[in-house]
C-alpha cells in the first residue's frame, strides 16, 4: 500500500490523505463523540427529572413522617377549630351547605350541620381534616336530603381535635 500511494502523483497524494483524514474523523465522530454525548444528554435529562421529583417531594417529608408514626401531619394548632372548619368548607365548595357550626362544651371540638351537601365532597372535607389538622369524626350522622337531588344529604358531624 506504501508502494501504491508512493506512486502517486504528489497532487494525488494530497487528495488520498485528505480523504483518509475526512474518513478518519468521520469515524471518529459517529463512532466516539455521537454514542458519549447522546448518553450524557440521557443522563442529564434522568437527572433533571430526578431533581423535579424530589423538589416535589420533599415538602410531603413531614407528612409521611408523621403517617410512618401513625398520626397525621398537624397543622394550625394555634387556630381556632371554628376558623379552620370555615376555610376548609370554603375550600371544598361546601360553605354554602353549611347550617350552622357551634364548638362543643369541652372547647376540644365542633359540631357542624350542613343542609343538601353532596356526600363525596364532604367526605373529601373529612379527610383533608383529619390529614392537615388532626380531627377525628367522633360522631354523625347522614340522611339523604331529598329523592329529587340524588348524592346530596343532610348531615350532622362532631369533630375532635
Amino acid at each position: 500500500m506504501k508502494n501504491w500511494f508512493t506512486s502517486l502523483e504528489p497532487r494525488e497524494q494530497v487528495f488520498v490523505a485528505a480523504g483518509c483524514a475526512a474518513i478518519a474523523i468521520a469515524v471518529l465522530w459517529f463512532a466516539l463523540w455521537v454514542p458519549l454525548d447522546t448518553g450524557h444528554k440521557a443522563a442529564t435529562a434522568r437527572v433533571d427529572a430526578w431533581r423535579m421529583s424530589l423538589a416535589t417531594l420533599r415538602p410531603m417529608k413531614s407528612q409521611a413522617q408523621a403517617a410512618a408514626g401513625g398520626r397525621p401531619a398537624v397543622s394550625g394548632q394555634n387556630q381556632s377549630l371554628v376558623v379552620i372548619v370555615d376555610n376548609s368548607l370554603r375550600q371544598r365548595g361546601l360553605y354554602d351547605s353549611l347550617q350552622r357550626s357551634q364548638p362543643t362544651p369541652s372547647g376540644t371540638g365542633i359540631r357542624v350541620e350542613f343542609e343538601s351537601a353532596a356526600f363525596d365532597d364532604l367526605m373529601l372535607w373529612l379527610g383533608d381534616l383529619h390529614r392537615q389538622y388532626g380531627m377525628q369524626v367522633e360522631s354523625g350522622s347522614f340522611s339523604v336530603a331529598s329523592a329529587e337531588s340524588p348524592g346530596r344529604v343532610n348531615s350532622s358531624v362532631t369533630l375532635q381535635r
